[in-house]
């Protein structure tokens, strides 16, 4: 553990030797502390230097809830109705992924199935007048998967 220490504390001596930590942003300036301890002083100063994106610090289901909201606007964007399907899929694994995450939650994310994503970006699709054809892949039949934790479907 020493000698860890050591060589770590050599590195810093030849950075500093260099110059690697000459003109640093801040250099030489005072930090601003809080007068009482407060141990998240740093990222509310961060936040009131507007230096973080506050979509960062939401939690996922909420940044899910978002996403699935402006669905429409990602879903036009797609060339192709194979990536629309892999769209829906992914988002509904980081649903998944999320659900497990945190099971107690009372706030979940929709999921976004595959077919309806598709029929919908071929309705957005339509509406686009310079949209280029809407090239249809075949897809394969497959039973609907009844879910485990909800007796309605």
């Amino acid at each position: 553990m020493d000698r860890d220490v050591a060589k770590v504390e050599g590195a810093i001596e030849h950075a500093i030797a260099r110059g690697d930590f000459d003109d640093l942003p801040g250099a030489g300036k005072p930090l601003n502390l809080p007068a009482t301890h407060d141990p998240d002083w740093w990222i509310k100063q961060r936040l009131a230097e507007d230096d973080v994106d506050h979509d960062a610090l939401l939690p996922v289901v909420v940044l899910l809830r978002r996403e699935y909201e402006q669905r429409d606007a990602t879903l036009v964007e797609l060339p192709e109705e194979h990536l629309v399907r892999e769209y829906a899929a992914d988002f509904t694994e980081r649903v998944h992924e999320d659900r497990r995450a945190n099971p107690l939650s009372r706030m979940m994310a929709p999921e976004m199935d595959p077919d309806a994503a598709v029929a919908r970006w071929r309705e957005l699709r339509a509406a686009t007048a310079d949209a280029e054809p809407v090239r249809a892949e075949p897809t394969e039949e497959e039973p609907r998967r009844r879910r485990w934790w909800w007796p309605f479907g």
